[in-house]
């Protein structure tokens, strides 16, 4: 008996695009479909030639079409799409992400939070992964945005080692459990050092936010460059409804320099939503977060304690909330993630603050 056409539609429902994280279906990838008795050969067209995750595709088709009773045998063959074809999946992708800023196709729900500091080597960038892992565990879609241009270390930290996608002009990100990146490392030869003006940065940071297909993400984590360079100035510029979250640590030269990044945030639109202190200890004391935020009139979202696994694991790849949800810092960084989800906002605005009876 062969298999039903109905029934091997339902199951190539099921084989998600790695990448674009949508049904070949529903992305009308699958070409053909042919049947011999109980042999299925399965012909999907793939955006570029050469895609590194088709093996995903041959374990998912082999999973799901396999499965389909009176099926013996699934053969899985691949073509390239044409130019039409890439244009017409640009444009059915477009069309479903309503921007909120013209030029920007960031979807206009999508919350944007700023990971920013006064000064390098305070573990704002590990922050940064820990925050997307933990908001994804939460049952949220996350996205990751690498702007720290002079020290793009994301990749790493998430290890990511494949390069974006180019689709009839539309980038579409790598994706790693998940998560969704950007970074200007995926552009730049290993280790090659970024010589770039300001207008440069503002023309990167905007085709980052308006040529990436992120798709209907919840939130985006932005890592930034420390200080109160181009970079800050952009943001604000490009996403005015941005908010900040400032990181710290204890030692009050740290706190000092805080108050610079937090400042800027105020001054280019970002809304502070509080302050996060990493790396308590006896080493660097504790409480200095707890100062800078009653400075800046903003909650203490939380305290991660120093932990040499936080950065083992960075340096594995593999996000420390993912890799020991039960550690006591793993744990810390998944409240302060409760605490930022928590906080009331409007729809695309901020944080919404009471207003004063009068």
């Amino acid at each position: 008996m062969e298999p039903a056409r109905d029934a091997l539609q339902a199951a190539l429902g099921k084989v998600i695009d790695p990448e674009l994280r949508r049904p070949v279906t529903e992305l009308d990838m699958v070409r053909e479909v042919r049947v011999e008795g109980g042999a299925v050969t399965v012909e999907i067209a793939l955006t570029v030639a050469g895609c590194p995750l088709r093996a995903s595709f041959h374990d998912q088709v082999a999973e799901h079409v396999g499965s389909v009773p009176g099926v013996a045998s699934v053969r899985l063959e691949f073509d390239v799409m044409t130019p039409q074809e890439r244009a017409a999946l640009t444009a059915k992708l477009r069309g479903d992400t309503p921007g909120r800023t013209k030029g920007i196709s960031l979807h206009r729900d999508t919350r944007v939070l700023a990971i920013a500091s006064g000064k390098g080597g305070v573990g704002k960038s590990s922050l940064t992964v820990n925050l997307a892992a933990a908001f994804s565990r939460l049952g949220q879609r996350v996205g990751v945005l690498d702007a720290d241009i002079y020290g793009h270390s994301i990749p790493h930290l998430l290890g990511i080692d494949q390069k974006p996608i180019v689709v009839d002009r539309m980038i579409i990100p790598p994706v790693r459990d998940d998560l969704k990146l950007m970074s200007i490392g995926f552009f730049l030869d290993e280790n090659a050092p970024l010589m770039w003006r300001g207008p440069m940065l503002h023309k990167a940071l905007e085709q980052f936010l308006s040529d990436v297909h992120w798709g209907e993400l919840d939130v985006l984590l932005v890592d930034m460059p420390p200080g109160t360079g181009d970079v800050s100035i952009s943001l604000g510029q490009l996403l005015p409804r941005a908010e900040a979250v400032i990181v710290t640590t204890p030692q009050p030269l740290a706190q000092e320099v805080a108050v610079r990044a937090a400042l800027m945030a105020q001054k280019t639109s970002l809304r502070l939503i509080g302050v996060v202190e990493n790396m308590t200890s006896e080493v660097f004391g504790a409480g200095g977060g707890a100062i800078l935020a009653e400075q800046l009139e903003v909650p203490l979202l939380g305290e991660v304690p120093l932990d040499v696994r936080l950065r083992e694991c960075g340096d594995s790849g593999d996000p420390l909330v993912w890799a020991e949800p039960d550690n006591p810092a793993a744990r810390s960084i998944v409240r302060i993630a409760e605490a930022i989800d928590a906080t009331a906002r409007e729809r695309s605005v901020g944080i919404v603050r009471a207003l004063p009876v009068i």
